[in-house]
């Protein structure tokens, strides 16, 4: 098994899905035709996070349920492009690294205030 994707609710669908591409890197791809707004955003071929719009904000921050979620991205060549990416967007991440693992997390928050973290290996 492995984790296919990850749903969120926005009442700002269309800041949410530029954030995604410009921030992220995903692009919006195909989308069943459900009856309610949303996009599918993809990584490569994989449809990582999708996004079904809604009246109004949903709650975020505090003590919820989901704390976070995580996409890995690759080697150190791929780190450089990443930070490059946030620099050029105006984004500073806060970067981590995972104890005893060549693993550095670059940690975000989109436009809702959900919380992700990039994740690249140093070596």
């Amino acid at each position: 098994m492995r984790l296919d994707h990850v749903n969120l609710r926005t009442g700002r669908l269309d800041k949410m899905i530029r954030w995604y591409g410009d921030v992220v890197g995903l692009v919006e791809g195909w989308r069943p035709p459900f009856a309610f707004p949303g996009a599918w955003l993809y990584a490569g071929d994989d449809a990582v996070v999708h996004l079904i719009g809604v009246e109004g904000a949903p709650r975020t921050g505090g003590d919820i349920a989901l704390e976070h979620f995580a996409l890995s991205a690759g080697g150190p060549a791929d780190l450089e492009a990443f930070r490059h990416r946030l620099s050029a967007v105006g984004i500073s991440a806060d970067e981590r690294r995972v104890p005893g693992t060549d693993i550095l997390q670059l940690n975000l928050h989109d436009p809702d205030g959900n919380h992700l973290h990039v994740d690249f290996r140093t070596s």
